[in-house]
């Protein structure tokens, strides 16, 4: 099998996984009575520290009944420029929501500049939409928020009625990466995405976190997204898996992480941004080779990426200590031809 560094997203899921998948007690969700749901919701609800969660089929999904419960047709929400909910999921704020982004480039550590968003903050005037929604990512392209510039968010969104809420998508990876638990990052937001299958390796499914009464309406909202599902527990017994398995493991991939950016600081072609590399992202500046005779060469070779002048290489669950050993050795093996 080749060595996958396109995305913590590609990993398959273990035989364990597949065995308690196999085995899961299962209801009709839509009804409340997919025994499996109910406890992967209750779990995630408990490690995120909120009252309740809803199981989603993804990402996009999750991020966007967080988008559609905070604002109403019209309004807006203030965002990072390359963030997900703004640049990576189809536009559903606009396309589904009729609500407004207002996109703002990103600060070197993945914030977003609290001074900058207050003058993005609109005035009550009827020329604008309303500003409701501060959205923050984390971990962003890799990097964790501070604790301190999250509870910064939390003032600063107080201090003017708006709502706050977090793509955690690696959330956990940020929690392990400071030594928290993940509800000392979550206790700062109204709402709360977070994947289980980034990094923590399930085929299938994210959750929302929030009061009881945002995850009420999150799913009304999901049922009319067309996201009611059946005996989804097959899928759920994964997520329950994966976070009661593979959440302290993370620590793994973020050491693979460092390890290859060693290997990959010694060839001089290339340029390697060692301090993103908070957790399992390596990002890598090709300098002037061909990004896709280096594709080529890699794949030949049994590494996969996504070939581009920079590189993101994301370690994740499938990622052995020699798989980096092999991918340093390929890039080695290109620059020495």
């Amino acid at each position: 099998m080749p060595v996958d560094l396109r995305s913590d997203t590609v990993t398959k899921p273990t035989p364990d996984m597949r065995a308690v998948m196999a085995a899961a007690e299962v209801g009709d969700d839509v009804y409340g009575e997919d025994p499996t749901v109910n406890r992967l919701e209750e779990l995630a609800a408990d490690r995120l520290g909120t009252e309740k969660a809803i199981f989603c089929t993804s990402g996009t999904q999750s991020n966007l009944l967080a988008l559609l419960c905070h604002c109403r047709r019209g309004d807006e929400f203030i965002v990072g420029q390359q963030a997900h909910t703004y640049q990576y999921e189809g536009g559903g704020a606009a396309a589904l929501g009729s609500i407004q982004p207002q996109p703002l480039d990103f600060e070197a550590d993945g914030t977003l500049d609290l001074e900058k968003v207050a003058k993005a903050v609109k005035p009550d005037d009827i020329h604008f939409a309303r500003t409701r929604l501060l959205c923050l990512e984390n971990t962003q392209s890799g990097q964790v928020l501070p604790l301190d510039y999250l509870s910064a968010a939390r003032d600063f969104v107080a201090s003017r009625a708006l709502c706050l809420h977090l793509d955690g998508a690696r959330i956990f990876n940020a929690a392990v990466k400071l030594q928290v638990t993940a509800s000392q990052i979550a206790q700062h937001f109204d709402s709360i995405s977070c994947c289980l299958t980034k990094g923590l390796g399930a085929p299938i499914g994210s959750l929302l976190c929030g009061s009881a009464n945002l995850i009420d309406e999150a799913r009304r909202w999901r049922k009319t997204l067309g996201g009611g599902m059946r005996q989804a527990g097959i899928a759920a017994a994964a997520g329950l898996y994966a976070l009661e398995n593979n959440v302290e493991r993370l620590a793994e991939d973020h050491e693979s992480a460092e390890r290859l950016v060693r290997g990959l600081v010694e060839i001089d072609e290339l340029s390697v941004d060692s301090g993103r590399t908070q957790t399992n992202m390596v990002f890598v500046d090709i300098g002037e080779a061909d990004p896709d005779a280096l594709d080529d060469f890699l794949r030949r070779n049994g590494v996969l990426i996504h070939a581009n002048r920079q590189i993101r290489l994301v370690t994740h669950l499938d990622v052995s200590e020699s798989d980096i050993e092999t991918v340093i050795a390929a890039f080695k093996g290109f620059f020495r031809r």
